[in-house]
């Protein structure tokens, strides 16, 4: 039995194929309304698993008359073409991140026999498939236990320099496993120890879950990050892209809380906030605690801002964030945080910049071996800072 499935995010086609040919069934795939139709017509699937926001037409490509694309969604106008215009009968099932109960609606009123929200697991999506089309042979099974797709589909970028002792493979290999919304680019900044053979063991069977972006030279964590954000921004596929320590200090159920933060919100950064843990971890350390705070209070005098933690290394953002503030090199090795603000600042003003950044606190945040700035570094810190501020005066 044939299966066509319509989206334009690389990480749900992929996911689905593969867990759908594993159960027996032949799987087509299509981005976009006009190359699903196309699809349609050679392929004569006996089902379509759609999604409702995706382009309608290949790039560079915008009319196709037998089309009215007058719904408010082209998942929509692809129900409509195949149940009006076609007079076709063929099972339709909606797999959308689309809350909006008139569009859920409407998909039924024009013919879908299925509707699932996500996030949802591949397994259910499975036995949905089999009570609309049925089985394939009973030998044919999949072990796809807690594996979800999600509302979104959000890349990571995760510096890395001098990890191949210290990389927490395991955490990472489970939490593709089991969140097939994610994509994980590790940027290894010119590591000395085998830091890249670490990592390119750790992306053998993840390869749609992970990537490689390779810096011959160090360049410091700015320009990693810089260049990873770059890359992922390139791929259409992606709603949000952020950032995470290598060290997982903050760890993914954090990073997932700011993810569903800003998917819910019309925030354009959202950023972990380490203010309500430091005390537990730096208290018994007074010189340093008095440092930070006035290192903190240094910085957001820079900014003109309330922001408390400006240094978190965890953040999520749209992807017009990134194009708009990721271009240029930064400055500072260290602070790129700090110039990420600032130049949302320049582009949108204070008090609009203020409205679009969130500071969320995490719920775990944790120092690692190795991790903390020394006191020269914490005075080097207080230098670049007054670049900062001279810079982008």
């Amino acid at each position: 039995m044939k299966i066509l499935i319509v989206d334009d995010q690389e990480l749900v086609l992929l996911s689905l194929e593969k867990a759908l040919t594993d159960l027996g069934y032949d799987v087509a795939r299509a981005e976009n309304v006009i190359t699903a139709i196309e699809v349609f017509d050679f392929f004569e699937p006996d089902l379509i698993i759609a999604d409702m926001n995706m382009p309608t037409a290949p790039e560079g490509e915008v009319i196709y008359e037998p089309i009215t694309f007058a719904e408010k969604a082209p998942g929509l106008d692809l129900i409509f073409y195949l149940r009006n215009t076609r007079r076709d009968s063929t099972p339709i099932m909606v797999l959308s991140g689309n809350l909006d109960e008139e569009i859920i609606e409407r998909g039924f009123e024009l013919g879908a026999n299925d509707y699932m929200k996500k996030p949802l697991s591949i397994n259910e999506i499975g036995i949905r498939v089999r009570k609309l089309i049925g089985g394939t042979s009973p030998a044919k099974k999949i072990e796809c236990k807690n594996q979800f797709i999600q509302t979104t589909c959000v890349g990571i970028v995760i510096p890395c320099y001098n990890e191949e002792s210290r990389l927490l493979s395991e955490e990472f290999k489970s939490f593709v496993h089991t969140n097939l919304g994610y994509h994980l680019c590790f940027v290894n900044d010119g590591s000395k120890d085998n830091t890249l053979g670490v990592l390119q063991e750790l992306r053998k069977g993840n390869e749609e879950h992970i990537s490689i972006y390779n810096c011959e030279r160090n360049g410091g964590k700015a320009e990693a990050v810089r260049l990873g954000m770059l890359h992922l921004a390139k791929q259409a596929q992606f709603d949000y892209i952020g950032f995470l320590d290598a060290d997982l200090s903050t760890n993914f159920d954090d990073f997932t809380d700011l993810v569903t933060t800003i998917s819910h919100s019309n925030y354009k950064i959202v950023s972990g906030s380490r203010i309500a843990r430091m005390g537990a971890n730096i208290a018994k350390d007074g010189a340093r605690k008095i440092i930070s705070k006035g290192i903190n209070l240094y910085i957001r005098k820079t900014l003109g801002m309330e922001f408390r933690d400006t240094q978190c290394g965890a953040k999520i953002m749209t992807k017009d964030v990134v194009m708009q503030t990721f271009q240029k090199k930064f400055i500072t090795r260290w602070l790129f945080d700090v110039e990420i603000f600032m130049r949302m600042k320049k582009l949108y003003g204070n008090r609009e910049a203020q409205a679009m950044l969130c500071e969320k606190p995490l719920n775990r945040w944790v120092h690692v071996d190795g991790s903390k700035l020394s006191f020269k570094d914490s005075f080097k810190i207080l230098g670049q800072i007054g670049q900062i501020a001279l810079h982008y005066k």
